[in-house]
């Protein structure tokens, strides 16, 4: 399945253009996916499949990433694309969504739940790490020096190692490769920084809706595979599900069992 049954649109502003896609259902649920760092809307392409033509399914690609456009003189940031999808919600007349993010996109997904739980009916979140755990001294420090460690990190040789914590497949490792190419260094580092600002340590914070954690059984992304087993177990609305043979982009590396999770879980 692909993306041909879809209405292309746009979220308009003065400095960037966000392209989205749009497949109208018949009922009243809403589907919102979002995609990871420097990828795109691609990486739900077997996701979409999930869901039978009484959803409202919208995917997109977020500011500065695939076919969204971002002004030369503008910065990716993590707010700017958190208001991008509180436009969504606005645009569409959506009073509650399931949303399933990716790395970033739960990143995202986890703070529309945190200051919007009423617009959230269930959180699907696929490799991403918690927004409100609190660092250890040596993550800190090593948060501390993202900025001029991926500055000075030679481009190609990330190019070429970068997929290989993302996938397990050739079809995950070259389409990794492929958005990384076309984003470029400066885009990329930009996107990463950003997403940092999506930590911000509350304690005593506990999700109010249904979540589905998953995570790649492989993934050595972060400290994402360290920190699922705790936060789940000290959250009990989240259900947390390993996927064997499967790194960061868990979706596209094992989407069989990633599906069969999802659907479960939406279903429930």
């Amino acid at each position: 399945m692909n993306f041909d049954n879809f209405q292309q649109l746009d979220i308009l502003s003065p400095d960037s253009t966000v392209r989205y896609w749009y497949r109208a259902g018949f009922g009243k649920k809403y589907v919102i996916m979002l995609h990871g760092a420097s990828v795109d809307h691609i990486t739900f392409e077997k996701q979409i499949e999930l869901f039978d033509d009484s959803y409202h399914i919208i995917v997109w690609d977020a500011r500065g990433h695939g076919l969204s456009k971002l002004d030369k003189t503008q910065k990716i940031e993590f707010k700017d694309m958190f208001d991008d999808c509180l436009k969504l919600f606005e645009i569409h007349q959506i009073e509650k969504a399931i949303l399933i993010g990716q790395s970033m996109g739960g990143n995202l997904a986890q703070e529309m739940a945190y200051y919007y739980p009423e617009k959230v009916e269930k959180l699907v979140l696929l490799d991403s790490t918690q927004n409100t755990q609190r660092l250890t001294w040596l993550e800190k420090l090593t948060l501390k020096y993202a900025r001029p460690i991926l500055s000075v990190y030679p481009w190609k040789l990330y190019v070429s190692l970068g997929p290989k914590l993302c996938g397990t497949t050739e079809y995950t490792l070259q389409y990794v490769k492929s958005c990384l190419l076309r984003m470029g260094k400066k885009r990329h580092v930009e996107t990463m920084l950003s997403t940092l600002n999506a930590l911000h340590e509350d304690k005593d914070y506990r999700f109010s809706v249904p979540v589905l954690l998953l995570c790649g059984e492989q993934s050595t992304a972060g400290n994402i595979n360290k920190i699922v087993k705790k936060w789940a177990a000290t959250d009990e609305n989240i259900t947390l599900k390993m996927i064997p043979n499967a790194r960061h982009c868990l979706n596209m590396d094992n989407p069989t069992e990633v599906n069969k999770h999802i659907f479960e879980f939406i279903m429930n």
